[in-house]
């Protein structure tokens, strides 16, 4: 859950602070008033702006604040979140590998990294890194698998993409997919032997001169200018707590700034070429800006009619802009937004970066610039893509007191340990008279809508419940048992994301484990019950694998990674217990014991 910090009511006419233009050209004379009124109505923290023209910065400014309550104006120099912008830099080191000789953006991906595997086998001989670089893989997003379930290891990340699920075929449309490019961020650092931030710092952030960037937020908030992120609600600026990205390097972690960003600006500008050097395949360039995948047909509006088309190619979104050929990418991080774009043709780039979440501005000044630039006939941007702030309260507080259904099972019965291998796991636990899940990076309280559906609402230690989140739909075996819970987490797939019970992690004594151990009659059948280790129960069944048992209370056993069979142990005096039940969905079986024992130490 974010941080949440409501600002004293100011006029924001107060938080417009600017730094010196590099320059004073005419076709930018006059913007600040306009700037300025940007500010106001979307009640913007800050922003920053670089211009570009063939090889040269022409313009920088920093607007508002990069920190409202220590009053620090935003500069050129303010180190900013970019997000997605990051995916044009690790397209580039794709293609300089190709250059080299080290891959090939037609051959199957997973041929250059053995961690790399999906859900459907076939598509490991199929799926290549041209693919995956215009997300035409047949994938969706299955983002909450990182975003729910953070990981500072890209390792662990990479292992998931293995069991999440396609929703279309190869090449069959355009979908968005993040992990696509920490899959390539893998593969480049596999092929080098380098990890991924300092191979790019290497081969072009030094080459470029890009001092003021890193890929930590926590190097970032060593920074003493570096801008804090913020949302708008109730009209006012709202701080949020930075999002961590260090696993997600190669997708969308860089921070930087306006003035450094324009040098990135130039290369593509100048077909990947700066000062005399040529730091990208011009080759690749062109294939990068080219069309590799329609994203849709994006007929022409009645009010924009010179606005049409929009494909995709390697880490760049391609668009007409009122004639002229337009190369962009955005990026959102909590509490950022930011916007690069540049006109091959015309030899114009733009880079506006600002601190407030999901925001607009970027594009309203990038078009305002544009056109100037272009030198187009006015078009009011701002009139057409604003909408009014509306005040409203974000946070929907329950009513914790009124009615709530009484669920299916006891409270107890949904506790447990919930995964899903292409996302992650969560525990469900029993608090007073409550329950909640507890995910890596927040916590849900539950509340009972019907039989085994509940509300997920986040939750605060210090501000309790708020916000839904979404619905959470148990499944139960044919005994009753609770074996599975149903997520919402991906959109664009038909069904939910299945997390599989298991019970919760209990630790329980040697001395306590050996009265559970011993023979157990079943119909003829002897199952033994033993120890070993100290800490570990197997059941043994004649002809059959062993199988550890996991401990999850009340004399209750979950057989490990198998849901739906477990053991019930029934007590019979105070030297162990005088029976076995084993439950399974075909139906509970009971076992007489025959004698006490069975451990192997």
């Amino acid at each position: 859950m974010f941080k949440k910090h409501f600002i004293l009511p100011l006029l924001l006419a107060t938080l417009f602070s600017e730094t010196k233009a590099q320059s004073n050209d005419p076709r930018l004379a006059g913007l600040d008033s306009a700037f300025t009124k940007i500010m106001n109505d979307w009640k913007c923290a800050g922003f920053a702006v670089a211009v570009i023209e063939k090889n040269k910065t022409i313009y920088t400014r920093g607007f508002g604040y990069a920190d409202i309550d220590k009053k620090i104006p935003v500069t050129e120099n303010t180190l900013f979140a970019a997000g997605s912008c990051t995916k044009s830099f690790t397209c580039a080191l794709i293609g300089l590998l190709q250059e080299e000789g080290k891959l090939s953006i037609d051959e199957p991906a997973a041929k250059y990294h053995p961690g790399l595997h999906f859900s459907q086998p076939e598509m490991e001989r199929q799926i290549t890194l041209r693919d995956m670089m215009s997300h035409r893989t047949g994938l969706p997003r299955h983002d909450e698998a990182w975003g729910l379930f953070s990981s500072r290891s890209s390792d662990s990340l990479l292992l998931k993409i293995a069991h999440q699920p396609f929703n279309a075929g190869l090449r069959e449309k355009w979908q968005y997919n993040n992990f696509m490019y920490l899959a390539q961020g893998e593969i480049i650092e596999n092929i080098t032997g380098v990890p991924y931030a300092k191979y790019l710092k290497e081969r072009i952030l030094d080459p470029l001169g890009m001092k003021r960037i890193n890929f930590s937020v926590d190097e970032m908030a060593k920074d003493k200018d570096r801008a804090l992120g913020y949302a708008t609600l109730n009209n006012k600026p709202v701080y949020f707590n930075y999002t961590n990205l260090d696993a997600l390097a190669a997708v969308g972690a860089i921070n930087t700034t306006v003035v450094d960003m324009a040098q990135w600006m130039k290369l593509w500008i100048n077909g990947g070429q700066y000062n005399g050097r040529q730091l990208i395949p011009n080759s690749f360039v062109r294939e990068a800006i080219g069309s590799q995948m329609i994203i849709a047909p994006a007929l022409p509006a009645a009010n924009n009619p010179e606005l049409h088309f929009s494909n995709y190619g390697f880490g760049w979104f391609l668009s007409s802009y009122r004639g002229h050929y337009r190369v962009e990418h955005g990026g959102t991080i909590t509490g950022f937004s930011a916007n690069m774009c540049f006109f091959p043709t015309d030899s114009i780039g733009i880079v506006v970066f600002t601190n407030q979440n999901l925001s607009q501005v970027t594009s309203i000044v990038r078009n305002l610039i544009a056109d100037r630039m272009l030198q187009l006939p006015y078009k009011d941007w701002h009139k057409m893509l604003y909408k009014p702030q509306v005040a409203a309260n974000p946070y929907i507080k329950p009513s914790i007191t009124g009615k709530t259904n009484t669920p299916s099972h006891p409270l107890r019965s949904y506790e447990g340990r919930y995964e899903n291998k292409g996302y992650g796991s969560f525990d469900i636990v029993v608090e007073r008279d409550s329950i909640f899940a507890r995910l890596p990076g927040s916590s849900w309280w539950l509340r009972s809508e019907q039989y085994d559906v509940f509300e997920a609402w986040e939750y605060s230690s210090s501000t309790g419940p708020e916000n839904v989140r979404m619905k959470m739909v148990f499944r139960q075996s044919p005994s009753g048992s609770i074996l599975a819970v149903e997520l919402p987490l991906e959109p664009a797939l038909p069904d939910p994301i299945v997390f599989t019970r298991s019970a919760l992690p209990q630790v329980l004594s040697a001395r306590e484990l050996d009265l559970y151990c011993g023979e157990y009659q079943l119909t003829g059948m002897t199952l033994k019950v033993v120890r070993k280790n100290n800490s570990q129960l197997f059941l043994i069944v004649p002809n059959q694998p062993e199988y550890e048992l996991v401990a999850e209370g009340d004399d209750h056993f979950q057989f490990k990674g198998i849901p739906g069979y477990s053991l019930q142990f029934r007590e019979a005096g105070t030297k162990g217990f005088g029976q076995l039940i084993l439950q399974q969905p075909n139906g509970n079986f009971t076992a007489q014991r025959k004698s006490p024992g069975g451990n192997e130490k």
